[in-house]
């Protein structure tokens, strides 16, 4: 799916200050993509996991959509990424990283499906994830998971 993923690389590689705003392309690519990216799922739903994966995706382009496009991250979450520091000094409405972008949890509309949960420490990873994320993931390991179960065409 290249089309779906190429506004999200649009925006993964602009800069930080451009186009943030409710009206401003970028915040409008992320929903986009989703779109794209719900619409091949829904012709593929019935592939294993597909209908758990979209559920994921929905529940992201909920949220992503309540938040002006982009996904919504607590300074307090963002804190615990990069060391601690990554979030000072950045006010509100920064973007963070890629796709994310800082609010505050009480202003955050649909706040419970933000970014919000991170990975254990003991995995020297840090990432934070939505709960919106955790069906996209379960939907696409259960998808892969099965296509192992699939006979192999014979060629004859």
């Amino acid at each position: 799916m290249p089309v779906a993923l190429l506004p999200q690389v649009l925006v993964t590689y602009r800069p930080a200050s451009v186009g943030v705003g409710i009206l401003g392309a970028a915040s409008a690519a992320l929903p986009f993509s989703l779109l794209i990216f719900l619409a091949f799922v829904w012709l593929n739903r019935s592939l294993p996991g597909m209908p758990i994966l979209l559920v994921g995706l929905i529940l992201n382009l909920l949220v992503i959509s309540a938040n002006g496009g982009w996904m919504p991250i607590s300074p307090q979450t963002a804190s615990h990424l990069s060391g601690g520091g990554a979030a000072q000094g950045l006010p509100a409405g920064s973007r963070f990283g890629e796709k994310d972008i800082l609010i505050t949890s009480e202003a955050t509309h649909l706040e419970f499906l933000a970014d919000r949960f991170l990975l254990p420490p003991w995995m020297h990873y840090a990432t934070a994830f939505s709960a919106g994320d955790v069906f996209v993931a379960i939907g696409a390991f259960w998808l892969l998971a099965r296509q192992r179960e699939a006979p192999i065409p014979q060629m004859e």
